[in-house]
């Protein structure tokens, strides 16, 4: 274990002068975006992560006897919880799989109790999360960049799209090789054609812990699940070959999870404005606080994606007061999501309904 945790303090947060206008902007982008892929689909997505590969419904265990600094907000005490996973690769349009792409998971853990932030309503706590511990850029200013890149590339064909991450992956490959990665390299479709469930998936920026500041992971536990880690799986020719994938391991397979916390505990090296600086495991590593079991299952049943993958919402500041999203990427979400959601809402003539328990996710 490295220094002890920092404690949270509303001063921890430097906001910019400019960032009204950078979430204006970065709206204006994702409404581009959504309004491209409305006009292709006939019907309104998400402006990123648009593509599900999987919902799944298990239930959340707050491990017992937490060391303090970690059983902090809804990990205060041991308890269960029923919560919803959904598996996602990141860009707003929906490609076929043999264009790579991060992949993406967000929790949804549902009934948890406490103060919450003023103006929202609920009872959940969302994560939403992507395959490296880092984000992409280091700020909004930086990442409404990429945004406008990405809107302008929306309606390119596939099949360019598709020659273009085949060429990255094999760049990728061998930066892999001599021991580095290039998070741009991966972003673009470079990323290496993996099994989407061997993921361990990371919060990239921090939150608050309760009385500290941390980053969350969900990583693997079961055997059948960490054998999938890095594990190769040819999608070429086939559209949906990582839907599938996760569909035919939980028709046959359960699997277990492990929810990590990584503590704040040095403002130098572990900054809460630059999402892109990973934070030292050394300094402070991740330490497991509770568990997600899901039992076999279809994760691709009409009723899920009726009730989760068209109706509802994953935002990470559905959330209690305990676990306030912080720093600049964070400050973004909270201007840019609701947006998001209100359009397919108003597109789709489907509202978007806050789950508060599993009995709510369809059949």
């Amino acid at each position: 274990m490295g220094s002890e945790p920092i404690r949270y303090h509303d001063g921890l947060e430097t906001v910019q002068a400019d960032e009204a206008q950078i979430h204006a902007e970065m709206i204006e982008t994702f409404n581009k975006i959504q309004n491209i892929t409305a006009k292709d689909y006939g019907r309104a997505v998400r402006g990123v992560h648009a593509k599900s590969h999987g919902v799944l419904v298990g239930r959340l265990a707050v491990l017992p006897n937490l060391p303090p600094a970690y059983a902090q907000g809804f990990c205060a005490s041991p308890g269960q919880h029923d919560v919803v996973l959904r598996l996602s690769t990141n860009p707003g349009d929906i490609l076929d799989d043999s264009v790579s792409t991060p992949r993406g998971l967000a929790v949804k853990v549902m009934g948890v109790e406490g103060e919450r932030l003023p103006g929202e309503d609920g009872t959940s706590q969302d994560f939403v999360m992507a395959n490296a511990p880092g984000f992409t850029a280091p700020d909004a200013k930086a990442f409404l960049r990429s945004l406008k890149l990405l809107a302008t590339t929306t309606d390119t064909p596939q099949i360019f799209k598709k020659g273009l991450s085949a060429v990255l992956r094999n760049v990728e490959a061998a930066l892999e090789a001599v021991g580095t990665k290039s998070p741009t390299l991966i972003s673009l479709g470079g990323h290496p054609e993996t099994h989407i469930l061997g993921e361990t998936f990371y919060s990239q920026v921090p939150l608050r812990w309760g009385d500290y500041v941390a980053k969350v992971a969900v990583a693997p536990l079961s055997p059948g699940l960490t054998e999938l880690t890095g594990a190769p799986l040819d999608v070429n020719g086939v559209p949906d070959g990582l839907r599938n994938a996760v569909s035919n391991f939980f028709a046959v397979h359960a699997g277990t999870w492990e929810v990590r916390v990584q503590l704040l505990t040095d403002l130098d090296t572990m900054p809460i404005e630059d999402a892109s600086k990973v934070w030292s495991e050394d300094e402070s590593p991740y330490v497991p606080v509770a568990r997600i079991d899901v039992a076999r299952q279809d994760s691709w049943s009409d009723g899920k994606i009726r009730s989760v993958d068209e109706g509802a919402s994953f935002n990470p500041w559905h959330c209690l007061a305990a676990h306030r999203p912080l720093g600049s990427i964070m400050r973004a979400r909270r201007a840019i999501y609701p947006k998001s959601a209100a359009f397919r809402a108003a597109h789709n003539g489907c509202p978007i309904h806050e789950l508060a328990s599993a009995a709510e996710v369809g059949e």
